[in-house]
């Protein structure tokens, strides 16, 4: 993590990990910097053929660079980000942070919550206040002891300079973590890679969890034999095949390239902009305009995240660790909860209940018309509904 993005102050320790308060601080020169280059942006010409359908639009772009430059207030969302009670901690070689709140009235039932990408820490904030609060909310269920880390190479948890840091690897430095905060029984939900890491817990250590929340599933049933496979099976995948011609390309850069995509990224806000943003208008609920489920303010703040911690880099090289590094997967047996938002704009096929049920112990299933990839911040009501149903179902009943 570089020197000019935060501070830590007071350290704490626990019985297993030591961990630091920490504030988000990116220097004044990071940010005149970032401004000078935004200014500085060079445009390609324009794409020819429908709007979106080479990639980012530029006069959309366009107009959030003149966005990020002039209009947004990086140091007011720095303040609301630095509302939430962040911190620091050293888990093996790993150096995580994670923002922690615990239940307003009582004790309640620990959960790790874990973003993936192009996401960060910030995709589940607008839960923490729902989750440790539902009744004030007008949520029936428990309420619960939230921690949502940064996964390694993101924002503020920097990512060991070294292949394999796979779903496995940061799965067990989260159980880790877990442990060190005092929670031996908790909770795990995620999305993106963040499923895939909760995933990997669950096969770890079964016995340290009471349930999985997934809101996609990231890893899956694999070697099927095509006999085996139901009509809904058959057409749910030959449906990802589609989207996986038609979208995937991203992803084979980001597991065989990274370094070379990482270069432009890093260097050019404007064109890191353009990479998010094609992900967070197709993967959302959008109807098309990237704000029109987010606020730009977010968008913005997402990226002077991602550019000032120089993190787009080592993130994407969670493509390239879990492909050719993949940890070996088994029956999840833990209860789980699978919540399907389904609206992307350009949507991926939704799997059959049947299809996740090949890998995991389904016992809670929810499918909502409203909300997409990033559905903790599209939907973070429905989101916490189904969180607080979920496993309150869970810890009432014996697992089967």
């Amino acid at each position: 993590m570089a020197e000019h993005v935060g501070r830590c102050s007071n350290v704490c320790e626990t019985s297993a990990v030591k961990r630091e308060p920490f504030a988000i601080a990116v220097d004044d020169a990071e940010l005149d910097d970032l401004r000078r280059r935004l200014r500085d942006t060079r445009f390609p010409v324009a794409a020819p053929g429908p709007a979106w359908s080479q990639g980012t639009e530029r006069d959309y772009l366009r107009w959030f660079v003149s966005y990020w430059v002039d209009e947004f207030d990086w140091r007011r969302n720095e303040r609301e980000l630095n509302r939430f009670d962040h911190y620091l901690a050293d888990v093996g070689e790993y150096r995580i942070h994670y923002v922690h709140h615990r239940a307003r009235h009582g004790r309640g039932l620990p959960l790790i919550l874990i973003h993936g990408w192009p996401s960060c820490f910030m995709e589940y904030l607008p839960a923490i206040p729902l989750l440790t609060d539902p009744a004030g909310h007008g949520i029936d269920g428990p309420a619960f002891d939230v921690v949502v880390p940064s996964l390694p190479g993101y924002g503020f948890s920097p990512r060991p300079s070294r292949v394999g840091v796979n779903y496995r690897e940061v799965a067990v430095a989260l159980l880790e973590l877990m442990a060190g905060l005092g929670y031996e029984r908790f909770g795990a939900g995620g999305g993106d890679f963040g499923s895939g890491v909760a995933a990997h817990m669950a096969m770890h250590s079964p016995e340290r969890l009471f349930g999985l929340h997934l809101t996609n599933v990231d890893v899956e049933p694999a070697d099927v034999p095509p006999g085996e496979l139901s009509e809904a099976e058959m057409a749910f995948i030959q449906e990802r095949d589609r989207w996986d011609a038609r979208e995937r390309g991203y992803s084979s850069i980001q597991s065989t390239r990274p370094q070379t995509l990482g270069y432009g990224l890093t260097d050019s806000p404007a064109g890191l902009a353009a990479w998010l943003l094609e992900k967070w208008r197709s993967w959302t609920d959008s109807g098309g305009d990237p704000i029109a489920r987010l606020t730009p303010d977010f968008l913005a703040a997402l990226a002077t995240i991602f550019w000032a911690t120089r993190s787009i880099t080592p993130s994407m090289r969670d493509y390239y660790d879990n492909r050719w590094y993949p940890a070996p997967s088994s029956k999840v047996e833990v209860p789980t909860a699978v919540a399907v938002f389904a609206n992307q704009f350009v949507k991926e096929a939704v799997p059959p209940r049947s299809w996740i049920e090949r890998l995991y112990n389904v016992q809670y299933w929810a499918q909502h018309a409203a909300g997409g990839h990033f559905a903790p911040v599209e939907e973070p009501v429905l989101f916490a509904q189904d969180i607080a149903s979920a496993f309150g179902q869970f810890t009432a009943t014996p697992a089967s």
